[in-house]
């Protein structure tokens, strides 16, 4: 894994990002008369990185998946209050900032949508599951991995010494000729 904290992961630090942004309009924004809207999009803005963050902490990729899909349900939540303040002429003032969160929570989504179909493509079943043995296979893939590379990249920069050298010298023929 990639990531040793979900603090680390830039879908939860844009999750967090996007609650301040929900917070910030809540503040600004006259709710009265709107129901439980202001609480309702407050909680379904945190529940994004809360639930990023309690898959994360759970050491399985079926543990994760699942919480990555509630998080992405909660962005879906918010966007669809969103969509309803946008239509809403009591918000009016607030088109701009509301299409801003709009943007960022649909970016949310497709982080998370990203990362559950790698998820679900992995042979790795999570953390949890990693004992020395498959820590010690998996090492030695991206050492074989990273060796592949060097090599890749010694050959190529061999390729480009030899164009290099060949084009020098049909220069250095050119001009005595």
């Amino acid at each position: 894994m990639k990531y040793k904290n979900f603090e680390d992961l830039p879908v939860w630090n844009a999750a967090i990002e996007f609650a301040l942004g929900i917070f910030d309009f809540t503040a600004k924004a006259d709710f009265r008369g709107v129901g439980d809207l202001k609480s309702q999009i407050e909680r379904a803005a945190v529940s994004i990185s809360n639930n990023i963050a309690e898959g994360f902490e759970r050491g399985t990729n079926n543990d994760l998946i699942h919480f990555l899909y509630i998080a992405k349900g909660s962005a879906g939540e918010c966007r669809s209050m969103l969509r309803m303040c946008e239509r809403s002429n009591k918000f009016s003032n607030f088109k701009s900032e509301i299409s801003n969160l709009i943007l960022r929570s649909e970016s949310i989504s497709k982080q998370l949508n990203g990362w559950t179909e790698s998820l679900k493509n992995s042979d790795i079943k999570g953390i949890r599951y990693l004992n020395e043995k498959e820590r010690q296979k998996i090492q030695r893939n991206n050492e074989a991995n990273e060796f592949d590379r060097e090599i890749k990249a010694m050959v190529e920069q061999s390729a480009r010494e030899r164009h290099e050298q060949r084009r020098q010298e049909r220069e250095g023929h050119d001009s005595h000729t």
